[in-house]
């Protein structure tokens, strides 16, 4: 089993989500978060000042799959989420030790 980590801009979600339906993804976590890259961040004007946002606003999308979705997986995300400019995001893949459904007590993949 692995665990995979996307970062991606908030605009993307509903792309991404979609994909990984269609490929059989049982279910994702979301939360927004704010980081940075090599995007830097980005100015913004808020009564007339200027201001630096060093930290910019992403969503963090993890999702527990099965060793055989893996590859699809990640180039769903990757396909869906890619806008071809700075701050697309990243994905990380993490090995999955264990799982377990706490409602039936399912373990392993069984419990994705």
């Amino acid at each position: 089993m692995k665990f995979i980590i996307a970062i991606i801009k908030p605009s993307k979600l509903d792309d991404v989500r979609e994909a990984l339906m269609a490929i059989g993804v049982a279910g994702m976590t979301v939360a927004e978060v704010r980081g940075f890259g090599r995007q830097g961040g980005h100015k913004e004007i808020y009564r007339g000042a200027e201001y630096d946002v060093n930290f910019v606003p992403k969503l963090r999308i993890e999702v527990a799959v099965d060793d055989a979705l893996l590859d699809r997986t990640v180039e769903a995300i990757n396909d869906t989420a890619k806008t071809g400019q700075i701050g697309d995001g990243k994905i990380f893949v993490l090995e999955l030790a264990a799982a377990q459904r706490i409602r039936t007590g399912e373990q392993g993949p069984e419990a994705l």
